[in-house]
């Protein structure tokens, strides 16, 4: 295999969560009198943690304050219900048993709160570590998450691929130090990758394996 492991971002990635996301973020608008968001404006505005989710899809101009409440709002109700709608993308439970059974190991980081990461990734993909936003580590772009994965796995950057499908992965992969490969079924177009410097991008769970392999 070309690498010893493999570091997958969640959303977008593993998980098709945006229906989860995007009910989430319309019930606590509708709450307070906001506009709703279509499944495509949600899918432009998920990347970066739920505080930035929420500050998105809100009117510009709200207050603080607001912002605050309806995100406290909103991580209480996807605290419970994160996972109604959520699954993994086809072919994504073949792959990680192909890489299992190379040798690969394995890891998930994530920008999802650090329990609702664990708890997923311990229905869909059961051994598998698992990294979320926790309060002292800064999420992604910051490369702190994805290099407490590799001391977890107990492998060298140079001997690891990060696997992600936004701008934010691009980021991620660059400053963590890692090679990184962009999957174009997520939550990005293949343009948007491709303009946030995105190289290597697979459009297929095989053109995946492939790179990886």
């Amino acid at each position: 295999m070309k690498y010893q492991a493999v570091l997958f971002d969640m959303d977008g990635t593993l998980l098709d969560t945006l229906e989860d996301l995007r009910d989430g973020v319309n019930l606590v608008l509708e709450r307070r009198g906001y506009p709703q968001h279509t499944l495509e404006e949600i899918r432009d505005y998920v990347g970066n943690g739920a505080g930035v989710l929420i500050r998105r899809a809100l009117p510009e101009g709200t207050a603080e304050a607001e912002i605050s409440e309806v995100l406290a709002e909103y991580k209480e109700w996807y605290r419970v219900h994160y996972c109604t709608k959520t699954r993994p993308y086809p072919g994504v439970a073949e792959l990680l048993d192909k890489l299992a059974a190379a040798g690969v190991k394995m890891a998930v980081v994530s920008n999802k709160p650090d329990a609702v990461t664990k708890e997923l990734a311990k229905k869909f993909f059961p051994g598998l570590p698992a990294f979320g936003q926790r309060d002292d580590v800064p999420r992604k772009p910051e490369p702190q998450m994805v290099w407490n994965a590799l001391e977890t796995l107990g492998v060298s950057r140079e001997q690891a691929c990060y696997v992600g499908d936004s701008e934010v992965d691009v980021a991620t992969a660059r400053n963590a130090g890692l090679p990184a490969v962009i999957v174009s079924w997520g939550f990005r177009t293949e343009e948007q990758l491709r303009a946030a410097g995105a190289a290597t991008i697979a459009a297929t769970m095989e053109e995946l394996w492939a790179v990886l392999a």
